[in-house]
């Protein structure tokens, strides 16, 4: 390894190109860090007695001995982002000379062949920088000015924020504190340097390396040119598509997902990479080509779960109804036995039933006010308790086998909680009214166009203490935010605090309403304690066949 101390634009110089290879993040660089990076050199720039400022590295691998291209290729391993960052800079600087006719010392001819391309070179060749196939054509069109077409939104957004600068600035300031940057020029040795170790080392010095860098890295980095691109195209490229914009979000935590139900150990989620190598300890190409596909095919099962990119519209109702209850926990368990759904070991009614088994432990357990700390243990363990070859009844068999605060609330102690529990105050409150609206209805209600209501309000009038009699401030504190005296209305501000008579007959009231939910509060001849105690009983009873008990 050959580390130099360097001008930025020195460093450029010269017939060489900078290839950022297949395996590399895309660029990624916000507006907020362009603005540091022009603040700098707009301050270095106006300022003679700083002679110069230290930018960061930049790391590549020389070529091999055999390469023979007039234009030596350099692969990028660290620096992308300040490279390509400073080429749009340096592109929009020749655009502004040009269109200002100013004179700082260079032309913009020279700007280019210097600094942005190899003049005497044709093709690809040409260009001084080639990025990773998200961002190669759009750099491209942006160095020959023109319109980018499919284009990577970072580049174009960045390159219009360096423009808009350029329109207003003292171009010779921006220019002099280009010439001041400094780099660590490092150049790797092929065969002698090893690029992951110092990957891994420019990750542990804070430099903002993802978990899912270091392990795309770690698996692609060693390996020849042709297994290298096979890998890339075929599992890799694919699973950052299915992931879209959540990748750099969700990948990480993906990851960790699949390495607790690989090994039942949960990693923290900043040590993802360090459990990965030891899950995955060779990268021998054989061993890299099986890691690769194992961790492509259940990508694809954690987006359709997680994204909800499931085409089965019974089975998407599922995960969507987890989503909603915000079980983020249970991916693990639920990779696994959506792989073995995959993998025809269960039926489509077994899926959905053990998906439905977990949502009701999860709810159940909410209502009952049991701690959720434990959950995550919970589930990456589960796994382990299942009989393939009694699938079902051995998930059910371990549901009912939790016990303290792991266990299953049993339909006595569900049903009691859920009737005097303060639901209005309940994060899970519109998950919780949407399913008891939608319990077998065909066509289910956007309940997001609905706000709850309090069919006795928080604020009683003298005709809602008549209404509730002697007690009713005792009634009122009791029962005001509980299942019985909670629903849903699409006219909260007109029905207010109007007493319980109005409520049902004016216009869009309790008996014009179309919802499930309203048709007892339509019939009801009265609303008190009685009422309300009778109204979360059957909606007790309705939620006792929603969110099922485990029973083997």
């Amino acid at each position: 390894m050959k580390a130099n101390e360097t001008s930025f634009l020195r460093f450029l110089q010269g017939p060489k190109q900078f290839l950022v290879p297949i395996f590399q993040r895309r660029y990624s660089w916000e507006k907020k860090h362009c603005q540091r990076l022009w603040d700098d050199i707009m301050r270095i720039g106006a300022n003679p007695g700083i002679t110069s400022h230290f930018l960061g590295s930049i790391v590549y691998m020389q070529p091999g001995v055999g390469n023979i291209s007039t234009v030596p290729e350099f692969l990028v391993i660290d620096g992308q982002q300040r490279l390509t960052t400073l080429s749009l800079l340096l592109l929009g600087l020749g655009k502004a000379i040009e269109e200002k006719r100013s004179d700082i010392g260079i032309s913009p001819r020279q700007l280019s062949n210097y600094y942005l391309f190899n003049a005497d070179e044709e093709d690809e060749l040409r260009y001084k920088q080639l990025l990773t196939r998200h961002d190669k054509d759009t750099l491209i069109q942006l160095l020959e000015r023109r319109e980018p077409a499919d284009a990577s939104h970072r580049l174009v957004e960045n390159y219009a924020f360096f423009k808009v600068k350029l329109e207003r600035a003292e171009l010779g300031v921006v220019y002099e504190g280009i010439k001041k940057l400094m780099i660590v020029d490092i150049a790797l040795e092929r065969g002698h340097d090893n690029p992951q170790l110092i990957f891994e080392s420019l990750n542990s010095t804070g430099l903002s390396l993802s978990q899912a860098d270091l392990i795309r890295n770690y698996v692609l980095m060693g390996q020849d040119t042709d297994l290298q691109k096979m890998l890339y195209e075929e599992y890799w490229f694919p699973m950052e598509q299915r992931f879209g914009d959540a990748y750099s979000k969700r990948f990480d935590r993906f990851i960790r997902d699949y390495l607790t139900l690989m090994t039942g150990k949960i990693p923290n989620i900043r040590s993802v990479y360090e459990s990965f190598k030891v899950h995955v300890p060779s990268i021998e190409s054989q061993d890299a080509l099986e890691a690769v596909a194992a961790i492509a095919r259940y990508s694809r099962h954690y987006v359709r779960i997680a994204l909800l990119q499931e085409e089965d519209q019974e089975i998407r109702d599922c995960f969507a109804d987890i989503l909603d209850l915000g079980v983020e926990v249970a991916f693990p368990f639920l990779l696994g036995v959506y792989e073995d759904w995959t993998q025809c070991r269960i039926e489509k009614s077994e899926l959905i039933e053990i998906l439905r088994l977990v949502e009701s432990y999860v709810f159940r357990r909410a209502i009952c006010g049991i701690p959720t700390n434990s959950l995550n243990k919970t589930f990456a363990g589960l796994t382990k308790e299942i009989d393939k070859s009694n699938y079902l009844q051995s998930v059910k068999a371990a549901f009912l086998r939790m016990s303290a605060y792991r266990r299953y609330p049993a339909n006595s102690e569900f049903r009691r909680e859920l009737m005097v529990k303060d639901v209005y105050n309940f994060d899970r409150r519109e998950y919780l009214l949407r399913k008891l609206e939608n319990y077998e209805r065909r066509e289910p209600v956007n309940v997001s166009e609905y706000s709850t209501e309090h069919v006795m309000p928080q604020t009683l009038s003298e005709a809602w203490e008549a209404e509730l009699g002697g007690n009713f401030r005792e009634t009122q504190e009791k029962y005001l935010h509980t299942i019985g005296n909670l629903t849903f209305t699409g006219s909260n501000s007109k029905l207010g605090n109007r007493s319980f008579r109005e409520k049902q007959y004016m216009k869009d009231g309790f008996r014009d309403s179309p919802l499930r939910l309203n048709r007892s509060l339509a019939r009801a001849e009265k609303w008190d304690e009685e009422t309300i105690r009778e109204r979360a009983e059957e909606l007790a009873e309705k939620a006792l066949q929603i969110w099922v008990y485990s029973e083997v």
